[in-house]
């Protein structure tokens, strides 16, 4: 594999591993390559479980070996993990913090035993890993904004269900899409509603707004956590209607799991951004193993449609390709999409 302004070694592919039981405290798969250690941050939504899944499978194509464990949401946890994964000897650990601050002594006591970290998904707001594998998570809260004005004609009110603002994912798609509405269609009128990441709050949360205020005509799911929340509270209030029904509420998620993908297919939610589940692990661990070879970067495009940016000095971040995804394959406020029936989704090749 090569990365165009970076350095890189050609990796060959072994056998792909048996898929991994996602939900013990550690598993195990071996391969002549080092040892590696992943902590999953949690395996209650289709998209951490997918991206659990496909974890041994590039662990076996880069000859890894592999310990794994989930921490469950608990930055207390993965402390203790990242403990375990030391006493077992991992040359490199990637981990997926939900709380972006709290993780920063876990990273100063693995960088004083100079075990590289690869994050993904989530960058810390402080302390130093070897490279962060995500993609721009502002973009996501920008394209949820362009389609949603664009749907709405520039008017009316919309519902923001926000993730964790402990986690940079959640501040960065919030602030994204509030400076986007600001500027771009100031005459709609955003309600925000922290969430934590909890389903049942967002449904919650939700069901109040639209009760209070029943011309909301826009939901902006910032993952989806939230996803069978937002259908149900919608059919209770007989709003889960096709979009050509006048009272049809726009819907647009962040994640591209095959809910979503399904749902937008049958006009249940219109649009979603597509994190790449697969991505994520696969460089994750391309990353990891390219810390315990040596190899070093610098920001640049790659030869896998993404950009590797300097965030901060000294910390790096591959920012993977994520596109909006919409029925039709159209462009919203300047922005492109693919149909959600595109064979390159992830999400249409999960079973």
């Amino acid at each position: 594999m090569r990365l165009r302004l970076v350095l890189c070694s050609t990796l060959s592919a072994v056998s792909v591993l048996t898929l991994l039981n996602a939900c013990g405290d550690s598993a195990t798969a071996s391969g002549d390559g080092p040892l590696v250690g992943v902590d999953y941050p949690r395996s209650d939504t289709d998209f951490w479980n997918s991206y659990i899944r496909y974890t041994p499978t590039y662990a076996g194509q880069l000859g890894l070996g592999l310990k794994t464990t989930n921490s469950q949401n608990d930055v207390a946890k993965l402390a203790a993990d990242a403990q375990t994964f030391i006493s077992q000897g991992v040359k490199g650990i990637a981990m997926a913090p939900q709380d972006t601050a709290a993780i920063a002594p876990t990273l100063a006591q693995l960088e004083a035993r100079k075990i590289p970290v690869v994050t993904v998904d989530t960058r810390p707001d402080s302390g130093k890993v070897f490279m962060v594998v995500r993609a721009d998570n502002r973009a996501y809260g920008e394209k949820a904004c362009k389609y949603l004005g664009t749907r709405l004609g520039g008017k009316g009110k919309v519902v923001m269900l926000q993730g964790g603002l402990d986690s940079i994912n959640g501040r960065d798609r919030t602030e994204a899409f509030h400076a986007c509405m600001k500027t771009r269609y100031p005459d709609i009128k955003v309600f925000g509603e922290a969430t934590g990441w909890d389903s049942a709050v967002a449904a919650q949360k939700l069901q109040t707004d639209l009760t209070a205020h029943p011309d909301i005509k826009g939901v902006y799911m910032q993952s989806s956590f939230a996803l069978s929340g937002t259908l149900q509270v919608l059919k209770q209030k007989g709003l889960l209607t096709g979009p050509r029904d006048k009272r049809h509420v726009y819907v647009v998620s962040n994640d591209g799991i095959p809910e979503e993908l399904a749902s937008i297919a049958a006009g249940r939610i219109d649009a979603t951004v597509s994190q790449p589940a697969d991505l994520y692990a696969k460089y994750a661990l391309y990353y990891l193993k390219a810390a315990v070879d040596g190899k070093t970067f610098r920001p640049g495009r790659t030869d896998h449609d993404s950009t590797i940016v300097q965030v901060r000095e000294g910390l790096l971040e591959d920012q993977l390709s994520a596109p909006l995804v919409t029925a039709d394959g159209g462009t919203y406020g300047g922005v492109p999409s693919v149909r959600s029936d595109d064979t390159s989704l992830w999400g249409n090749h999960v079973r």
